[in-house]
């Protein structure tokens, strides 16, 4: 064998030796790698959530009659507080004569014991043809009723009230409004 032959058969051996210690070394460090535990940095976990809820839906009778239906699209139980913080919430009232009052809100919260409820952010409150827009909104169970201590504003058909506060009675269908009471009314409005 001549020492150019010798040369050319040493150098691809020489390469393929290096590319499997290459492999090899890569495996072993790779299996290393993968044995040892993550560490997972910066996890936020909500310590005072006891369940989260992707669709909540929930309905509340007395004496076999529905006086409410709720449907949130998110709901976070908390713990110890028996409170539900509910997204994007609808519900509907009914009156005692079985009509629907409508309400939708960004923000709410429902409490798990007595059935009150609190709404906020954009409340809009849909009965018949009118139309009432507020803050923030209460639902009182064992008085059947919703109130406002913000502003409100009720619209039919082309007329407008505001006041500084409001109860609507739900089984009475009768509104109070209270407070800097003012309005625009047009001919075609009807008190019912």
């Amino acid at each position: 064998m001549t020492h150019s032959l010798k040369q050319k058969l040493t150098t691809p051996l020489i390469a393929i030796l290096v590319i499997v210690c290459l492999v090899i070394g890569g495996y072993f460090y790779i299996n290393k790698r993968l044995s040892q535990p993550v560490t997972v940095k910066e996890v936020k976990i909500d310590t005072k959530a006891a369940y989260k809820l992707n669709v909540l839906k929930q309905i509340s009778k007395k004496s076999g009659i529905k006086e409410w239906e709720l449907t949130a699209a998110s709901a976070t139980l908390l713990k110890d507080k028996n409170k539900a913080v509910l997204d994007k919430v609808f519900v509907k009232f009914f009156t005692k004569d079985n009509k629907e009052v409508q309400l939708k809100s960004q923000k709410g919260e429902l409490n798990t014991k007595s059935h009150d409820m609190t709404f906020s952010q954009n409340v809009v409150v849909t009965f018949e043809d009118a139309v009432l827009r507020t803050d923030q909104l209460h639902y009182n169970k064992k008085e059947h009723i919703i109130h406002s201590d913000s502003r409100v504003r009720l619209e039919k058909q082309d007329s407008v009230i505001e006041a500084d506060s409001m109860t609507t009675q739900l089984d009475n269908n009768k509104t109070i409004l209270k407070g800097h009471v003012k309005g625009l009314f047009s001919e075609h409005f009807k008190l019912q």
